[in-house]
Formats: C-alpha cells, structure tokens, sequence
C-alpha cells in the first residue's frame, strides 16, 4: 500500500499534544495507519495576500511536477521492459526507496534555503522541474504539432510557433497579452489564426498564420514583446526521422541502455524529491492561512491500513471537526481564495495525498 496521507493539526499546548492524540485514536487501539511526524523546518511567513497567491501556484506546480515524475517512471518502466523487477530499484530518492524517502522526509537546506522567502523557494524548485523536460523554447516538438496545425503548400501564407511565458511579473499573464496583440505584432497576420497548441507549467505553444513577407517583421516585433518565435516548419519527413530519433534512443539498449538508465534515476529522484518538497510547501502556506499566526502546528504522515480508509477518514473528521464546523457542509465548487476546494476534497484539517502508485504494474 502507497497511499500516504499528509494532514496537518494546530498545535494544543504543545504540538507533541498534538501528536499523541492522533496516535491514541489512530494506531494504539485499532491499526488503522502508520503515522510518522513529517518535519516542516521554520520557514518565512511573509504577507497574506503572497500565501493566498503562493497556495494557488503550489497547486499547479503540485500536479505538474507529479506529471513529470510519473513521466519518467513510466519511461524507466518501459525502457527496463525486459526486467520490470528492476524498475524499484531504479526509482529511488536521495538514493533510498520512496517509502523510507517520504516517511523520514527532512527538508533539503542546501537545496532549498529557508532563509528565502516562500516564494523564493517554490520558484527555485519550479526551475528544477523545467530542467528535467526541457522546455518549450529548446524541446522536440515531434511529439507536440500536428499536421493540421499548420497551413502548408501555400505561396503566400505559413504558420508560425510561438512560446509565450505563462506570467510575466505580477500575476499578470503573458496570455492575454498574446491574445491582444498578436493581430498587431506585423502587418498581414491573419485575423483570429493564433490556437494554443500545448503547455508545460512555463509557457504555452502558440501556432500563427501570417503571409511570408511579413516573417522578419513579425520576428523582431515579438521579440521586443517577450515572444519567443521558434525557428520551425512543419516536414513530414523530418518530423518522421525526429520521431524515429527518439524511438531509437529508448530502444538502442546496447550503446545507449546504462546512460539512459543512470539519467532516468538522476532525473526521477530530482523531480520527486522536488514534490514532496512542494507538498511540504503546501502544507506549510495552508495551515498558516487556516490555523493563523503564530506559526503553531504539526504535520503528520499517515499510510491507511488499506481495509480501514473509511474508518479512518471517520476518526479524523471526530478528532478534528472543532477545526471548522462548516467543514462538513462546505460546498466543494466554491471558490474561496487560498483554499483550493474545487480541486480536492475539502476536509477540517489540512490534507494532500502523496500516491505512491506511480506505474501501471505493481512494482
């Protein structure tokens, strides 16, 4: 069972108290899951309004790194296909299985110092992820365009790729900038032509269709506006090798099997160590914005006994519904700044699940 529950609790009069009465009605009478404290260092409060804006990014970085960390698993899956009781072996964190990695999780001073502000320190561990895909303005986009995306065979007319950054500063967002002026960028774009082809947490692909004499003029205007053309037309042929490419690097097992495997377990432990941290984060900015200042809580790591989940989530609401008694009624689709109800469940203590369940098989 790899399902961990990362909860957290205002401290009583210590967060000691705090532990031990989840542990008397968690694990001392009835086995319903092994708990560990889960160590949060002392981290910079900063404003409310940048830990409301920071809970609303946390969650997107939460879910993207999570894609990129079941990515690479599947990919070290598939290129161990032949030895697929290797595959745990191979994803590991800071070099120990991910079980023992979560459950004695320590933070990464070095890493991650906590001397920065919150925001700081999420956005240097959203530049590790983009290490690890390698972003829009560098990566193959074999795999990305399509065919029909683009206008081909025409004498006057070619579509054009631009990455667009998802935020510029200020939350203000590089989108609708995009949006507004791409009609304006050159004389001779096609009105309405601009269609969002794909997106990574830092920018999105945009294709264009203007005429050919406008190209060079497009080019400079984009760039003064922070828009980044990539050099690229669609060719079915090298569109084809590219593919091929890539396939014959997952599977060229003789030359390129040891690189590829010690690169997938360097990348793998990075992007998750990387998540849990993001969720170490998230808890951190949702039980300050929750349980208010001074900073004065416990989080904890439960693995459910998979037989008792139910009765477990029971316990926990009793234990913990004096938290918040419109917890229990809360409306799931409103939108309350801060709190991310529309994407989880909303319970009255602070709650993520980490899953563990990475692959298809059961590794």
């Amino acid at each position: 069972m790899t399902e961990f529950w990362l909860i957290s609790a205002p401290g009583e009069k210590t967060c000691q108290q705090t532990w031990d009465k989840l542990m008397v009605a968690t694990t001392r009478t009835n086995n319903l899951s092994e708990n560990n404290k889960f160590n949060i260092p002392d981290l910079k409060v900063g404003t409310l309004d940048v830990l409301v804006g920071l809970s609303d990014e946390l969650a997107k970085l939460d879910t993207f790194v999570e894609s990129v960390v079941k990515k690479v698993a599947q990919y070290m899956a598939d290129v161990l296909e032949d030895s697929r009781d290797k595959v745990q072996e191979n994803l590991l964190a800071n070099g120990v299985d991910l079980v023992t990695y979560i459950t004695r999780f320590q933070w990464d001073m070095a890493k991650y110092p906590i001397k920065q502000s919150l925001k700081n320190i999420s956005e240097i561990i959203s530049k590790v992820k983009s290490a690890h895909l390698g972003s829009l303005l560098t990566r193959s986009l074999a795999d990305i365009v399509k065919k029909e995306d683009f206008v081909l065979d025409s004498e006057y007319l070619i579509t054009m790729l631009v990455v667009v950054p998802k935020q510029v500063h200020l939350n203000k967002t590089s989108y609708v900038d995009w949006q507004k002026e791409y009609e304006t960028l050159a004389e001779m774009v096609v009105p309405r032509s601009t269609k969002l082809l794909f997106e990574d947490h830092d920018s999105g692909l945009f294709s264009v269709t203007l005429f050919r004499k406008a190209i060079d003029d497009f080019k400079h205007k984009a760039r003064e506006n922070k828009f980044t053309v990539r050099d690229f037309q669609y060719n079915e042929e090298e569109m084809k090798a590219d593919k091929e490419e890539m396939t014959r690097l997952s599977t060229d097992k003789k030359k390129q099997f040891g690189p590829l495997v010690r690169w997938l377990k360097v990348n793998f432990s990075e992007a998750f160590i990387a998540w849990i941290h993001i969720k170490a984060l998230r808890v951190f900015v949702e039980s300050v914005l929750r349980y208010g200042l001074p900073v004065n809580f416990q989080a904890m790591l439960l693995q459910p006994n998979k037989k008792n989940m139910k009765k477990l989530r029971e316990v926990l609401s009793e234990l913990y519904k004096h938290l918040d008694s419109s917890a229990a009624i809360i409306d799931a689709s409103m939108d309350i700044p801060g709190l991310n109800l529309s994407q989880q469940e909303y319970y009255p203590y602070v709650y993520y699940k980490i899953d563990c369940n990475l692959l298809d098989f059961k590794v």
